[in-house]
């Protein structure tokens, strides 16, 4: 597993909240593109959809998960009725980067918290750790979507 300490900037995106399983928030997701669609929140510089998860999946009940599935935006564009705000703080983060089906990825998630972060001394920071989707899954085959994860440590 390669992962990097990264020292990553602060994000503003738009999203919408999905409550319960984590594997479960493409949902939310289908419902984000509709809306940041139809507002052209994907033709700005630097727009990239996101995952954001507030939850430790180890010790908070399934149905209690938060997460919210989202879209980067900058500063000066107005969240459109249907989504809220969320912000990401700057920090020290530890990166990988996970090729293949979205479906695998929780083994990529177990890897970094479970093996990587213990065995390089860290600990998970507070804060929240989220997901960058490198390519597009509509025009990507499965075996090479990339999906950059990212967890806050210290």
């Amino acid at each position: 597993m390669n992962v990097e300490i990264q020292q990553k900037p602060a994000l503003r995106a738009a999203g919408l909240r999905h409550i319960g399983a984590y594997n479960r928030i493409n949902e939310a997701f289908g419902r984000l593109g509709d809306i940041a669609g139809r507002a052209g929140l994907f033709n700005h510089p630097g727009a990239a959809m996101i995952a954001i998860y507030y939850d430790d999946p180890e010790s908070t009940p399934v149905d209690e998960l938060r997460s919210a599935a989202a879209v980067v935006v900058a500063e000066k564009l107005q969240i459109p009725d249907g989504l809220t705000e969320h912000r990401l703080p700057a920090g020290r983060y530890a990166c990988t980067t996970h090729v293949g089906p979205y479906e695998r990825l929780g083994d990529t998630w177990s890897k970094l918290m479970g093996e990587w972060i213990p065995a390089n001394n860290l600990r998970m920071a507070h804060g929240e750790s989220y997901e960058v989707y490198l390519n597009d899954p509509s025009t990507t085959p499965k075996e090479e979507l990339r999906t950059e994860i990212c967890v806050p440590v210290e």
